[in-house]
């Protein structure tokens, strides 16, 4: 049996230490992340600059748990007139002519543990911003927040104080039962 030196334990214990405490206190988080896309479309110049409403092409956002990327047949609604000879354009209605989905590259992902609904946040009046960001700014889309627990958490726990900054009105007692982890871990 090997004796411990008097003065506790060995450097190679701290180093052990010294890695896994982080890690430990450490969410994953993605933020940041602005994956490149095969089609280069900017909700600067849609959600931006003419104002289309993040709900009329991610319509899944009212209706259920996620808001889904619209078919490309809703892209063309518009550009079958306007803009149609775009080069990026073209990418979206040669898929729909060859029904072949454009394979998106995934920004926002939580883990598979964790149930969230577009659909009763929507409902709650949280606004696309508040998660995502200022969507409407950005050329590429990123993952602005760290979509983390703890920082889902500090909405719920917070929601009822924050009305009017991205938040519907939630009542105290509702947002200290948003905390229970049932909630969103099933």
């Amino acid at each position: 049996m090997r004796s411990l030196r008097a003065g506790g334990p060995r450097p190679s214990v701290w180093a052990a230490l010294a890695l896994a405490l982080p890690l430990a206190a450490c969410e994953p988080t993605n933020q940041g992340y602005a994956p490149p896309q095969p089609i280069k479309y900017s909700h600067a110049v849609h959600a931006g600059g003419l104002r289309i409403p993040c709900l009329y092409c991610h319509y899944g956002a009212e209706r259920g748990r996620h808001a889904g990327i619209p078919p490309a047949s809703v892209c063309l609604n518009c550009h079958r007139q306007v803009l149609p000879d775009h080069p990026e354009v073209r990418k979206v209605r040669e898929a729909v002519e060859q029904q072949k989905p454009i394979e998106w590259a995934r920004i926002h992902q939580l883990p598979d543990h964790a149930y969230f609904s577009h659909q009763a946040h929507v409902r709650a009046g949280v606004v696309c911003q508040t998660c995502h960001g200022p969507v409407e700014q950005m050329g590429r889309v990123a993952q602005e927040a760290p979509l983390t627990m703890g920082w889902c958490l500090s909405c719920h726990r917070q929601g009822s104080q924050r009305a009017g900054a991205g938040f519907g009105a939630i009542p105290a007692a509702q947002a200290n039962r948003l905390t229970d982890c049932g909630v969103c871990h099933h």
